[in-house]
């Protein structure tokens, strides 16, 4: 039988009908894994849930997160995360909340939370970045916890097809906080002329995952450093990849 499967989807809106749709999801996903025997669904949380938390350092999983969110995506995923909670125990199906870091990479796209993709596509285009899509005003200071795509994509199999897992929650991430200014220098390092000025400082507290649990059951250990990430990104954007 099927081992699993991952849900990730789009959480946009706040009419009811759209409500309905993203919960829907959900219930057919679970149903879905019910009929067809699945034993492990890997369902995708997102950093944005610790949003609000003003404690600099590591947020471990236990962390009590807060029961309001200032965006759809991150509401959405409280949402799922405790309604999985429920769909687990009445279902036996296993429902495993990864609570994704902010994931770059090959086929990515400008992000409106973070930075990191508008300074590298800019770079290997060799035009200005774009950071008009952006949600907040961006600084130079501002760090987020990022991780390589082909990480993000490894550390999922990982969890998916490990025999057991000792928690319901797990941290997706690299375990460190990069911010702008390093990604910046990692970034001149392959394209030395690439320039962007931002506002100096940074408006949120220093934060990063632990990835203490995923190590711990799977033997995830990132491998790749900012400076490697930049240049494979602007490798495989120059050799004819737009995003």
């Amino acid at each position: 039988m099927p081992r699993g499967f991952s849900h990730r989807a789009a959480r946009l809106g706040s009419a009811v009908d759209d409500a309905r749709r993203a919960l829907d999801g959900l219930f057919n996903v679970v149903q879905v894994a019910e009929e067809w025997g699945v034993k492990r669904i890997a369902m995708a949380s997102t950093i944005g849930v610790y949003g609000g938390l003003t404690t600099a350092g590591a947020l471990r999983e236990d962390v009590p997160v807060l029961l309001s969110a200032p965006h759809p995506i991150p509401r959405y995923k409280k949402i799922d995360e405790l309604l999985g909670e429920q769909l687990a125990e009445a279902s036996g199906v296993e429902i495993v909340n990864l609570r994704i870091s902010g994931t770059w990479g090959p086929l990515g796209h400008e992000d409106p939370f973070f930075a990191a993709p508008a300074l590298i596509h800019g770079a290997a285009a060799g035009t200005a970045p774009d950071l008009s899509g952006i949600l907040v005003p961006v600084h130079a200071g501002d760090a987020l916890d990022l991780t390589y795509v082909k990480e993000t994509g490894r550390a999922i199999a990982l969890l998916q097809t490990a025999q057991r897992l000792n928690h319901r929650t797990y941290n997706v991430a690299s375990g460190r906080a990069t911010s702008n200014t390093e990604i910046i220098a990692a970034i001149t390092q392959v394209v030395p002329d690439f320039r962007v000025d931002l506002l100096e400082g940074d408006a949120r507290p220093r934060q990063w995952l632990d990835i203490t649990r995923i190590h711990d059951d799977t033997g995830y250990e990132p491998e790749y450093d900012t400076e490697r990430v930049a240049v494979d990104y602007i490798a495989w954007l120059r050799s004819g990849n737009q995003r």
